[in-house]
Protein backbone atom coordinates (compact mmCIF):
# COMPACT_ATOMS: atom_id res chain seq x y z
CA UNK A 1 0.00 0.00 0.00
CA UNK A 2 1.24 3.51 -1.10
CA UNK A 3 0.66 6.22 1.64
CA UNK A 4 -0.64 9.28 0.20
CA UNK A 5 -1.44 12.51 1.59
CA UNK A 6 -1.85 14.14 -2.10
CA UNK A 7 -4.56 16.58 -1.80
CA UNK A 8 -4.43 16.64 2.28
CA UNK A 9 -3.91 20.24 4.19
CA UNK A 10 -1.88 19.86 7.53
CA UNK A 11 -0.55 22.20 10.50
CA UNK A 12 2.32 21.59 11.88
CA UNK A 13 2.84 23.43 15.65
CA UNK A 14 5.83 23.07 17.33
CA UNK A 15 9.00 23.36 15.08
CA UNK A 16 11.55 24.78 16.78
CA UNK A 17 14.50 24.16 14.43
CA UNK A 18 15.70 21.43 11.74
CA UNK A 19 16.17 19.14 14.44
CA UNK A 20 12.65 19.35 15.78
CA UNK A 21 10.91 16.23 15.76
CA UNK A 22 7.39 17.87 14.23
CA UNK A 23 10.61 19.34 11.13
CA UNK A 24 10.71 15.46 10.65
CA UNK A 25 6.91 14.67 10.45
CA UNK A 26 6.37 17.84 7.90
CA UNK A 27 9.14 17.00 5.77
CA UNK A 28 7.45 13.07 5.64
CA UNK A 29 4.19 14.59 5.41
CA UNK A 30 5.24 16.87 2.60
CA UNK A 31 7.21 14.20 0.54
CA UNK A 32 3.74 12.27 0.57
CA UNK A 33 1.99 15.04 -0.95
CA UNK A 34 0.69 17.19 1.58
CA UNK A 35 0.30 21.00 1.44
CA UNK A 36 1.67 22.37 5.11
CA UNK A 37 1.01 25.39 7.12
CA UNK A 38 3.41 25.78 10.55
CA UNK A 39 2.66 28.05 13.42
CA UNK A 40 5.77 29.82 15.51
CA UNK A 41 5.54 31.92 18.90
CA UNK A 42 7.25 34.80 18.77
CA UNK A 43 9.54 36.81 16.19
CA UNK A 44 12.58 34.48 17.08
CA UNK A 45 11.18 31.51 16.45
CA UNK A 46 9.43 32.33 13.23
CA UNK A 47 12.84 33.82 12.14
CA UNK A 48 13.91 30.21 12.73
CA UNK A 49 10.75 28.58 10.71
CA UNK A 50 10.14 30.71 7.88
CA UNK A 51 13.02 29.54 5.92
CA UNK A 52 12.30 26.05 6.61
CA UNK A 53 8.66 26.28 5.71
CA UNK A 54 9.67 27.47 2.55
CA UNK A 55 11.69 24.60 1.48
CA UNK A 56 8.83 22.48 1.63
CA UNK A 57 6.60 25.25 -0.07
CA UNK A 58 4.70 26.81 2.50
CA UNK A 59 4.16 30.49 2.63
CA UNK A 60 1.49 29.92 5.63
CA UNK A 61 3.12 30.74 8.89
CA UNK A 62 1.18 31.63 11.89
CA UNK A 63 2.19 33.21 15.28
CA UNK A 64 0.27 31.05 17.62
CA UNK A 65 0.52 30.92 21.56
CA UNK A 66 -1.38 27.88 22.92
CA UNK A 67 -1.53 29.48 26.41
CA UNK A 68 -3.23 32.60 24.92
CA UNK A 69 -7.32 31.63 23.50
CA UNK A 70 -7.29 35.11 22.08
CA UNK A 71 -3.57 33.67 20.21
CA UNK A 72 -4.91 30.73 19.05
CA UNK A 73 -8.37 32.40 17.80
CA UNK A 74 -6.30 34.79 15.79
CA UNK A 75 -4.27 31.84 14.40
CA UNK A 76 -7.10 29.42 13.26
CA UNK A 77 -8.99 32.48 11.75
CA UNK A 78 -6.44 33.30 9.97
CA UNK A 79 -5.83 29.77 8.64
CA UNK A 80 -9.40 29.45 7.94
CA UNK A 81 -8.61 32.55 5.58
CA UNK A 82 -6.14 30.38 3.41
CA UNK A 83 -7.55 27.02 3.83
CA UNK A 84 -11.37 26.42 3.86
CA UNK A 85 -10.59 22.96 5.56
CA UNK A 86 -7.91 20.98 7.22
CA UNK A 87 -6.58 17.43 6.95
CA UNK A 88 -4.53 16.89 9.96
CA UNK A 89 -2.97 18.79 12.64
CA UNK A 90 0.50 17.69 14.70
CA UNK A 91 0.68 18.80 17.83
CA UNK A 92 4.77 18.96 19.16
CA UNK A 93 4.31 21.31 21.71
CA UNK A 94 5.84 20.86 25.74
CA UNK A 95 7.51 22.58 28.06
CA UNK A 96 8.61 22.67 31.41
CA UNK A 97 11.22 25.27 33.44
CA UNK A 98 14.45 23.48 32.59
CA UNK A 99 15.77 23.79 36.30
CA UNK A 100 12.83 21.32 37.63
CA UNK A 101 14.30 18.64 34.96
CA UNK A 102 16.93 17.65 37.01
CA UNK A 103 17.32 16.37 40.57
CA UNK A 104 14.14 15.51 42.71
CA UNK A 105 10.50 15.06 41.24
CA UNK A 106 9.71 16.10 45.01
CA UNK A 107 11.17 19.42 44.31
CA UNK A 108 8.44 20.50 41.58
CA UNK A 109 6.91 23.80 41.95
CA UNK A 110 3.18 24.44 41.95
CA UNK A 111 3.94 27.14 39.34
CA UNK A 112 5.97 25.46 36.99
CA UNK A 113 3.53 22.25 37.46
CA UNK A 114 0.59 23.99 36.72
CA UNK A 115 2.37 25.51 33.41
CA UNK A 116 3.80 22.45 32.19
CA UNK A 117 0.27 20.60 32.54
CA UNK A 118 -0.95 23.87 30.52
CA UNK A 119 1.30 23.84 27.51
CA UNK A 120 1.93 20.31 27.47
CA UNK A 121 -1.38 18.77 28.00
CA UNK A 122 -4.32 21.01 27.93
CA UNK A 123 -3.01 23.04 24.59
CA UNK A 124 -3.89 19.63 22.91
CA UNK A 125 -7.93 20.00 23.68
CA UNK A 126 -7.65 23.82 22.79
CA UNK A 127 -5.86 22.94 19.83
CA UNK A 128 -8.88 20.10 18.49
CA UNK A 129 -11.12 22.87 19.89
CA UNK A 130 -10.60 24.89 16.76
CA UNK A 131 -9.15 22.19 14.45
CA UNK A 132 -12.25 19.93 14.18
CA UNK A 133 -14.78 22.56 12.94
CA UNK A 134 -12.50 22.85 10.04
CA UNK A 135 -11.72 19.28 9.30
CA UNK A 136 -14.30 17.67 6.08
CA UNK A 137 -17.23 15.89 6.18
CA UNK A 138 -14.97 12.38 6.23
CA UNK A 139 -12.87 13.63 9.24
CA UNK A 140 -9.47 13.92 9.82
CA UNK A 141 -6.35 13.65 12.10
CA UNK A 142 -4.89 14.61 15.21
CA UNK A 143 -1.21 14.10 16.13
CA UNK A 144 0.65 14.70 19.49
CA UNK A 145 3.54 13.71 20.70
CA UNK A 146 4.73 11.70 23.72
CA UNK A 147 7.73 10.27 25.83
CA UNK A 148 7.75 6.65 27.61
CA UNK A 149 8.19 8.82 31.09
CA UNK A 150 4.44 8.88 31.07
CA UNK A 151 4.03 5.45 32.09
CA UNK A 152 7.55 4.92 33.62
CA UNK A 153 9.85 6.56 36.24
CA UNK A 154 12.48 8.46 33.65
CA UNK A 155 15.49 9.84 35.71
CA UNK A 156 15.43 13.94 35.90
CA UNK A 157 12.00 13.97 33.20
CA UNK A 158 9.71 14.76 36.30
CA UNK A 159 7.16 16.83 35.75
CA UNK A 160 6.95 15.81 32.24
CA UNK A 161 6.03 12.74 33.14
CA UNK A 162 2.91 13.64 34.50
CA UNK A 163 2.44 15.80 31.63
CA UNK A 164 2.68 13.43 29.21
CA UNK A 165 0.81 11.35 31.24
CA UNK A 166 -2.44 13.72 31.19
CA UNK A 167 -1.48 14.39 27.66
CA UNK A 168 -1.81 10.66 26.54
CA UNK A 169 -5.24 10.18 28.50
CA UNK A 170 -6.70 13.72 26.69
CA UNK A 171 -5.80 11.52 23.82
CA UNK A 172 -7.81 8.46 23.96
CA UNK A 173 -10.79 11.23 25.91
CA UNK A 174 -10.94 13.26 22.71
CA UNK A 175 -10.26 10.43 20.38
CA UNK A 176 -14.08 9.16 21.88
CA UNK A 177 -15.53 12.86 21.92
CA UNK A 178 -14.34 12.99 17.97
CA UNK A 179 -14.82 9.34 16.74
CA UNK A 180 -18.29 9.88 15.80
CA UNK A 181 -16.73 13.07 13.55
CA UNK A 182 -14.45 10.74 11.74
CA UNK A 183 -11.51 12.40 13.63
CA UNK A 184 -8.78 9.74 14.60
CA UNK A 185 -6.60 11.42 17.67
CA UNK A 186 -3.11 9.27 18.13
CA UNK A 187 -0.04 9.94 19.84
CA UNK A 188 3.57 9.16 18.76
CA UNK A 189 6.39 7.88 21.74
CA UNK A 190 9.22 8.02 20.31
CA UNK A 191 12.40 6.95 22.32
CA UNK A 192 15.01 9.89 23.42
CA UNK A 193 15.59 12.34 20.92
CA UNK A 194 18.86 14.77 20.26
CA UNK A 195 16.32 17.64 19.88
CA UNK A 196 16.39 21.15 20.97
CA UNK A 197 13.21 20.02 23.87
CA UNK A 198 15.28 16.75 24.80
CA UNK A 199 18.34 18.15 25.52
CA UNK A 200 16.79 20.41 28.68
CA UNK A 201 16.48 17.10 30.40
CA UNK A 202 19.54 16.64 32.79
CA UNK A 203 21.17 13.38 31.86
CA UNK A 204 19.93 13.89 28.20
CA UNK A 205 22.88 12.43 27.08
CA UNK A 206 22.99 9.21 28.98
CA UNK A 207 19.32 8.20 28.28
CA UNK A 208 19.81 8.62 24.39
CA UNK A 209 23.27 6.25 25.14
CA UNK A 210 21.72 3.39 27.17
CA UNK A 211 18.38 3.19 25.02
CA UNK A 212 20.77 2.56 22.39
CA UNK A 213 22.42 -0.33 23.42
CA UNK A 214 19.40 -1.79 25.27
CA UNK A 215 16.91 -1.32 22.16
CA UNK A 216 15.65 -4.43 20.68
CA UNK A 217 16.78 -3.33 17.64
CA UNK A 218 19.90 -1.70 19.25
CA UNK A 219 19.22 2.00 18.02
CA UNK A 220 17.66 5.33 18.78
CA UNK A 221 14.33 6.46 16.38
CA UNK A 222 14.83 8.26 13.70
CA UNK A 223 13.28 11.68 12.10
CA UNK A 224 12.41 9.19 9.34
CA UNK A 225 11.08 6.48 10.92
CA UNK A 226 8.79 9.07 13.12
CA UNK A 227 7.74 10.87 10.14
CA UNK A 228 6.57 7.99 8.04
CA UNK A 229 4.57 6.88 11.29
CA UNK A 230 3.07 10.64 11.03
CA UNK A 231 1.92 9.59 7.78
CA UNK A 232 0.39 6.26 8.03
CA UNK A 233 -1.23 7.79 11.00
CA UNK A 234 -3.12 10.41 8.84
CA UNK A 235 -2.96 9.00 5.82
CA UNK A 236 -5.83 6.32 4.25
CA UNK A 237 -4.24 3.42 5.61
CA UNK A 238 -4.85 4.54 8.99
CA UNK A 239 -8.28 4.98 8.96
CA UNK A 240 -9.15 2.59 11.96
CA UNK A 241 -6.85 3.34 14.24
CA UNK A 242 -7.43 5.93 17.36
CA UNK A 243 -6.92 6.95 20.34
CA UNK A 244 -3.92 4.68 20.60
CA UNK A 245 0.32 5.33 21.75
CA UNK A 246 2.40 4.51 18.92
CA UNK A 247 5.97 3.32 20.16
CA UNK A 248 8.93 4.68 18.11
CA UNK A 249 11.85 3.48 20.30
CA UNK A 250 13.43 0.59 19.09
CA UNK A 251 11.18 -1.50 20.80
CA UNK A 252 12.85 0.30 24.15
CA UNK A 253 9.49 0.23 25.82
CA UNK A 254 8.71 -3.70 25.92
CA UNK A 255 11.95 -4.12 27.56
CA UNK A 256 12.06 -5.07 31.83
CA UNK A 257 15.33 -4.40 32.34
CA UNK A 258 18.61 -3.39 30.51
CA UNK A 259 20.26 -6.54 28.36
CA UNK A 260 22.18 -9.06 29.32
CA UNK A 261 25.45 -7.60 28.19
CA UNK A 262 24.57 -4.67 29.97
CA UNK A 263 24.12 -5.42 33.25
Amino acid sequence: MTLSMQGKRGLIMGVANDRSIAWGIARAMRAAGADLAFTYQGEAFGKRVAPLAESLGSDILIDADVTDDSSLDAGFAALAERWPTLDFVVHAIAYSDKSELTGRFLNTSRANFKHSLDISAYSFIEVARRAYPMMRADGGTLLTLTYQGSNKVVPNYNVMGVAKAALESVTRYLANDLGPDGIRVNAISPGPMKTLAGAAIGGARKTFRHTELNAPLRANATLEAIGGTAVWLASDAGACTSGEVIHVDGGYHILGMPQAENL
